[in-house]
């Protein structure tokens, strides 16, 4: 069992996620530049947060068509999990390997702060860990993280159940107050009909260790590494 943290030039979390797996979680992690072809060593692969490329273009427009890309896609219609964090939620979209978009936020400001997200969706590793309807505290660190979809899009997320995280206030309320960039539907993140490729924007891997004062995001890895393990 092991994970591999893609590293795009411009990627800044990938030590972040490294921390969680590796030294948190124990499993086997290894960091893959984005010239590497082949990852079929790894069990599940994380593209983590940054600037991938320096966000020219539009962020993640750039890294993907990174040489890795193609073996991340493989990766992902063999069914095995991929995890995207801000720019690698970005880069996923840009990959169609989910729908939709990330754009501008709403403020057309970089936004870095505490959210609170509601847990939506229990059926599927990721949130295995979680209750229902279960409030997280995790930040946010982003210029552009607005979701977007067309209304048939959209409609096909909610009626799927591909919404797993929602923008909430502390008590669960999905307000506009509590959407800190405008995405639609308050949506944080999102699932392919498959459910093995997760895309959100929000840093579970910098609410993870206790010594940051506040874990809410580790049990989404520790999801994911349970299902490796069964499987």
């Amino acid at each position: 069992m092991k994970v591999g943290v893609i590293v795009f030039p411009g990627s800044n979390r990938e030590r972040d996620v490294a921390w969680v797996t590796r030294e948190l979680l124990q499993c086997p992690t290894r960091l893959v530049w984005h010239t590497e072809t082949d990852v079929s060593d790894c069990d599940t692969l994380i593209l983590p947060g940054g600037f991938s490329y320096g966000d020219y273009l539009r962020c993640g427009a750039i890294a993907r068509f990174a040489p890795v890309m193609p073996a991340v896609t493989r990766h992902a219609e063999q069914g095995k999990p991929v995890l995207g964090i801000c720019n690698g939620f970005q880069v996923l979209t840009e990959a169609h390997l989910l729908p939709g978009a990330l754009v501008r936020n709403h403020s057309l400001k970089f936004v870095c702060t505490w959210v609170h997200l509601r847990v939506e969706q229990v059926r599927l590793p990721w949130t295995a860990r979680y209750q229902p309807g279960e409030v997280l505290k995790v930040p946010i660190a982003h210029g552009e993280g607005r979701y977007y979809a067309d209304p048939v899009t959209l409609a096909e997320l909610e009626g799927n159940g591909q919404v797993l995280f929602r923008y909430v206030t502390p008590t669960g309320e999905a307000a506009p107050q509590a959407n800190p960039n405008g995405s639609l539907n308050n949506i944080a993140g999102i699932c392919n009909r498959a459910g093995n490729v997760l895309g959100l924007m929000p840093h579970p891997e910098n609410a993870s260790d206790p010594v940051l004062g506040l874990t809410d995001g580790l049990r989404l890895f520790k999801g994911m590494l349970t299902t490796l393990v069964i499987q």
